[in-house]
């Protein structure tokens, strides 16, 4: 009862705050429509600055290194602050529209903006780099306390036993039965992408510094991801599954004189990682854009009375919730999947992947 009392007190609390948010924004739109769009894209997209939060006017951010080579000038380095609102620095800007929207650009002699080659830090780099150090953190500090264990000590407890548990989870009941025999070989890869995603999925959802970047929702980071392991796959492929690809084992009209089968199998190479990158992208990016146009609704009910307000944010704020709890969980499936996948094909394109196809079709 006690807990009831205090999550009420609470939700009251933000109720407040988000009305009163809600009324100042309708003030500073003057009969302006809130611009849904922009305020969605511009949290889930990429950026030269790590905005952190407003105070009345002031914007409270953490201007990132800028890192650029121009073709006519050279190289440039400077923090994102001399560029921020709308500010020129150098001949360089944030195009506000067209193919390079959101991107550094310059102009030439005849007026035509050019894209530099841009190297920055930007907000997802900043993040990537804190997931990596978080999870460097955890697996070593995990690892340290098992090269102090005695072999008489007792099972690890607390934050240690938590880990062990969720290691040997993913260990013992998605990677040695997916890949097979040669599962040692693969385990550091497939437990490294695993946690090194859920990391990035739950840090995407804390809306506090240095959380809130969406990592897993760029597609740059998700195609490097599925890339590691399309190399993988195909590096480390027998000489039973390139068979398989180039002379499967079906009519010989399938396979001559024109290779029906063989460019299905090849391109069946080039689906799966491509499955694999999108999957994760897409349903990492749908969650945080549900969430921030659920949030928005209260800004666009703020002129409509205090009837609607009121209702629309209570249900805002309780459809929020249960899609922050939802995202959680989807924040472990959708590594639990991308990893379960990858060990999948892993264990394909290795000799036990044709022993089993073998042995379902003689079954």
């Amino acid at each position: 009862m006690k807990q009831l009392r205090i999550v009420l007190v609470l939700l009251c609390f933000l109720l407040g705050v988000l009305g009163v948010r809600a009324d100042e924004h309708a003030q500073e739109q003057e009969g302006n429509e809130v611009d849904v769009q922009g305020i969605v894209f511009g949290h889930i997209g990429d950026s030269y600055e790590w905005h952190i939060t407003d105070m009345g006017h002031t914007h409270v951010t953490v201007p990132l290194p800028v890192i650029l080579y121009s073709r006519v000038s050279g190289w440039h380095v400077f923090m994102s602050s001399k560029i921020s609102h709308g500010h020129t620095h150098d001949g360089f800007y944030v195009a506000q529209m067209g193919s390079y929207e959101g991107k550094l650009v310059e102009k030439n002699a005849a007026g035509e903006e050019l894209r530099p080659i841009d190297i920055s830090i930007t907000k997802v780099t900043v993040g990537l780099f804190v997931n990596c150090i978080l999870l460097l953190t955890i697996v070593l500090g995990v690892a340290s306390w098992y090269r102090k264990r005695k072999p008489d000590s007792e099972s690890p407890g607390g934050f240690v036993g938590f880990m062990e548990m969720f290691i040997m989870m993913v260990h013992d009941d998605v990677i040695k039965p997916c890949v097979g025999a040669k599962y040692r070989k693969f385990a550091p890869y497939l437990l490294t992408a695993f946690f090194f995603i859920f990391i990035s999925n739950v840090m995407g959802l804390i809306p506090i510094f240095p959380g809130g970047a969406n990592v897993t929702g760029n597609i740059a980071i998700t195609m490097v991801l599925a890339l590691f392991t399309f190399v993988i796959v195909n590096v480390f492929g027998t000489k039973h599954y390139w068979k398989d690809i180039f002379w499967p084992e079906v009519p010989w009209w399938l396979k001559v004189p024109v290779p029906i089968m063989p460019f299905i199998e090849f391109l069946g190479i080039l689906t799966k990682p491509l499955a694999l990158m999108i999957r994760l992208f897409a349903n990492m990016l749908a969650g945080h854009m549900a969430i921030l146009v659920l949030t928005c609704l209260i800004f666009i009910t703020a002129s409509m009375g205090a009837a609607i307000f009121g209702s629309m944010t209570f249900i805002s704020i309780v459809f929020n919730i249960f899609m922050n709890m939802l995202e959680v969980l989807v924040a472990f499936i959708q590594a639990y999947v991308f990893t379960i996948l990858s060990a999948v094909f892993i264990g394909l394109a290795q000799e036990n992947g044709h022993k089993a196809k073998e042995e379902g079709a003689s079954a």
